[in-house]
């Protein structure tokens, strides 16, 4: 399908590299312009472009920026994008080592809900604990022992699964988190955040989350 990625650091590149290598039709943008991309487009086939452009005609699109960029997104960069889009939010907040303080957030929104609020758009929270990395090295077949599961949130049903399944596509399986106002549960500093473990695993750790955001991840 077609795919659009919009934030082309660690988590977003890596993207480009395994959805390009599985066939789906990937445009690729980042803040810098898309001459910036030119190694990332030959070495994946995928198509840079401006951010304005990254969501046309697009079925997922991957909102991979640093959360104090979210509000400069281009306005509307998701009108042209296909009907009934699902709409990726890989962010976290990072007050201390990058966002600032964000108010809404500090009061206690999740995340994802702030983000989608800034883009006027449902948004799917998944891969924002992920090592990067892990997205090239830790895909495993179906049914693998100790498969490396992803939580992923959201309000769609139809969405999620979307997202579910392009991630199962990706080699990994997936645990349904809730809604997105239960999203907290895999913010930095949860159990889950960083997470390699399986299904079960990653069940744990979300049932062990509490709302309470640690020092470190606070302004």
């Amino acid at each position: 399908m077609k795919i659009g990625i919009i934030g082309a650091g660690n988590i977003g590149g890596n993207l480009t590299r395994r959805l390009t290598a599985l066939g789906h039709e990937v445009s690729v943008a980042n803040s810098r312009g898309p001459e910036t991309l030119t190694a990332l487009a030959e070495e994946t086939g995928a198509t840079p472009v401006i951010a304005s452009e990254a969501a046309r005609d697009a079925r997922v699109v991957v909102v991979t920026v640093p959360l104090k960029a979210v509000p400069d997104l281009p306005a509307g960069f998701l009108d042209a994008a296909a009907e009934g889009a699902v709409v990726i939010d890989t962010g976290n907040y990072y007050p201390r080592q990058r966002d600032g303080r964000i108010a809404a957030i500090e009061d206690g929104l999740p995340e994802s809900r702030w983000t989608e609020r800034q883009i006027g758009h449902p948004v799917i929270k998944a891969f924002n604990g992920t090592y990067a990395q892990d997205i090239l090295d830790r895909g495993r077949p179906q049914g693998s022992p100790g498969r490396q599961a992803l939580p992923v949130a959201g309000d769609d049903a139809a969405a999620k699964r979307t997202v579910r399944d392009l991630i199962d596509e990706l080699g990994f399986d997936t645990v349904d988190a809730g809604g997105l106002d239960e999203s907290w549960r895999q913010q930095p500093g949860t159990p889950v955040y960083g997470n390699q473990g399986d299904a079960d695993t990653v069940v744990k750790a979300l049932a062990e989350a509490s709302p309470e955001r640690t020092a470190e991840w606070r302004a």
